[in-house]
């Protein structure tokens, strides 16, 4: 089993967009967002940000971003897409959508060459492949940080390092890849020893 089949870690920081502006979404920004397995590609088609890819199915990346680096919080505007590895997403619904989550809605992955396969979606009910659940995650951010979590966020740290996360990242088989490096190798092997331990 290859480590995209067997592996969909962490919920939410999460996932990808292949769409350009607007495609996959309705236009008017009031409109509900439309949003299926061809919402999600390479992560790395998504625009980078310290450890994490955004986009905005709305095509509005430049509010995104302004949330993403506001140094005091701020609330993502509809459309938002974060991902921290290619397996997990979470997207910014309508306002109002859904009050629990603050209107975030989250996505398992299944994705190969081939594509991607929405594995699992909803709000406080999703529980990724190992047992994780989303939202109980993202519900210890600050309420500041609009249920993103980061190092300095107040979510609980999370058992991978940054040389694994990037692995996964570099690794997205829906990508352009060239040949896994040493070090992704080495990084990539130990992220699968985590995941066979027993939870």
């Amino acid at each position: 089993m290859s480590i995209w089949r067997g592996f969909g870690i962490l919920c939410g920081i999460a996932f990808v967009l292949s769409t350009s502006p607007g495609e996959g979404a309705d236009s008017p920004a009031t409109s509900q967002l439309r949003i299926d397995a061809k919402s999600f590609g390479c992560i790395r088609n998504l625009t980078h940000v310290r450890q994490f890819y955004l986009g905005n199915l709305r095509g509005d990346l430049d509010a995104t971003l302004a949330a993403a680096n506001s140094r005091t919080g701020a609330v993502y505007p509809p459309g938002t897409v974060i991902q921290l590895v290619p397996t997990e997403v979470m997207v910014k619904r309508e306002n109002g959508f859904n009050a629990t989550t603050h209107d975030w809605e989250f996505f398992e992955l299944d994705i190969s060459k081939e594509g991607t396969e929405i594995r699992k979606r909803g709000f406080s009910e999703v529980v990724n492949r190992f047992g994780g659940n989303c939202f109980a995650c993202h519900i210890a951010a600050r309420p500041e940080w609009d249920l993103v979590c980061e190092s300095d966020h107040g979510c609980a740290q999370i058992p991978f390092t940054r040389a694994m996360i990037g692995a996964l990242q570099r690794t997205d088989p829906r990508c352009e890849n060239q040949p896994v490096s040493p070090a992704d190798a080495e990084a990539l092997e130990r992220l699968n020893q985590i995941a066979k331990l027993p939870g």
